[in-house]
């Protein structure tokens, strides 16, 4: 990669579109190779950074990626809320769009066990609230959609899907050794669950069984 010259931002304006180059090369590292494999180091070079100057903007690589799932979070409400509003079945929306969104399923599945941790108490208070928020708005949506659940299940049925889908993504895009392995023997990759057909069929039945526990 060639050497960038680091001129300091100094005004509000290019201190803003420096965090937004920041974001933009994490993001893309991301999708390139997943997020665990992604290092603060790994995103001062793409960005053309010496390391002690991204952290003049982001005080550890856990909180650039904290800040982009607030953001994917915020985007997957924003996306879902509409299709919902048209008529979508809300169990067939909520599980596509989840799909689509493939950082976001990443961003899901390295949330509280590593993201979470290493930031400072003002980006999880962030995080948290821009989080919420998404939630309260796409579950009341569900839930209005839904004949069977009340808001309160919508949120329920929200995070469930969240959850899931952080929990399927790694299993839906294995590791190369396990590409290799399923290329060898095809009963072992028939074995393995797909996205949507999952999430469908998990929510479903959720949504099915939570008017049962009132």
């Amino acid at each position: 990669m060639a050497q960038v010259t680091f001129i300091r931002a100094r005004r509000p304006e290019q201190k803003q579109l420096r965090r937004e180059a920041i974001l933009r090369a994490a993001r893309e590292l991301a999708l390139e190779v997943g997020v665990q494999q992604v290092s603060l180091g790994g995103v001062a070079a793409a960005v053309g950074l010496a390391k002690s100057n991204v952290i003049r903007y982001f005080g550890t690589r856990e909180e650039i990626y904290l800040e982009l799932a607030a953001d994917a979070w915020r985007e997957w409400a924003d996306a879902a809320i509409p299709l919902l509003r048209a008529g979508g079945d809300p169990i067939q929306v909520l599980s596509e769009t989840l799909a689509a969104r493939r950082l976001f399923c990443d961003l899901l599945g390295q949330t509280a066990g590593t993201l979470e941790h290493n930031v400072s108490l003002a980006a999880a208070r962030t995080f948290k609230q821009v989080m919420l928020q998404a939630v309260a708005e796409l579950g009341a949506e569900v839930g209005a959609a839904h004949p069977g659940l009340t808001g309160s299940e919508g949120v329920e049925l929200v995070m469930a899907a969240a959850a899931l889908a952080g929990t399927l993504h790694p299993v839906v895009n294995p590791s190369p050794v396990l590409i290799e392995l399923y290329a060898q023997e095809p009963e072992l990759a028939a074995a393995c669950p797909r996205m949507i057909p999952t999430l469908v069929r998990t929510l479903a039945a959720l949504a099915i069984g939570l008017p049962a526990l009132r």
